[in-house]
């Protein structure tokens, strides 16, 4: 599991054949990468296969069509999470490190304080969005605004701009999208119950 708090970024060296390669910037906490450890890359959760020279991660077709690794180019930016360890802190909120759909940036507007990006979702997820509530974009914890018809918009401060891949982001960049776990699980265990209801309604 992770929390969408981003600790490093990697660039990318190379995708070839479904093989993933990239040079992370730094090893978080200090501990060396291991083979086989789980790592969101740019929220989408996967395995370490080699950690001898740089990270190497296998990625199935499926994998590179339903993400915004179909995209992926030598040089680009990806954010970096290994995955929870005991005692370590939960700082966003619930991340699966699977990849619900890819969205695009619409626009970035930059104000005195902060940076605000406009994203685009598929429309049949908007029912996950809601104002204020939480959203894992690019493997980023990030508070939704102003939600309609899959639009939204996040504020980004300085040290998430700085930390991120959104430095390097612009408009027409997709980016990977995970929804609320939670709004997933209750809107699962709702249904079987409101379908009751109405047929008892029509009766």
């Amino acid at each position: 599991m992770f929390t969408g708090i981003v600790q490093t970024t990697g660039v990318v060296r190379s995708l070839e054949s479904g093989v993933l390669t990239l040079d992370p910037q730094e090893v978080p906490g200090g501990k060396p990468w291991t083979i086989g450890e789980s790592v969101a890359v740019n929220g989408c959760c996967l395995t370490v296969v080699d950690a001898s020279d740089g990270l190497r991660f296998d990625l199935s077709e499926e994998t590179i069509r339903r993400t915004s690794f179909q995209r992926a180019r030598p040089g680009a930016l990806a954010n970096l999470e290994r995955a929870m360890g005991e005692g370590d802190r939960f700082g966003g909120h619930i991340v699966q490190g699977h990849v619900d759909a890819t969205g695009e940036i619409v626009s970035i507007r930059k104000t005195d304080l902060a940076w605000i990006f406009r994203f685009q979702a598929p429309a049949e997820y908007d029912r996950y969005l809601i104002d204020k509530g939480s959203v894992c974009v690019d493997g980023i914890s990030l508070t939704v605004v102003e939600p309609k018809d899959g639009a939204f918009d996040v504020w980004v401060i300085p040290h998430t701009f700085e930390v991120t891949n959104f430095r390097a982001a612009q408009p027409g960049d997709l980016v990977n999208l995970e929804f609320d776990v939670i709004a997933k699980y209750l809107e699962k265990l709702a249904q079987p119950f409101l379908e009751r209801l109405l047929r008892e309604r029509s009766s």
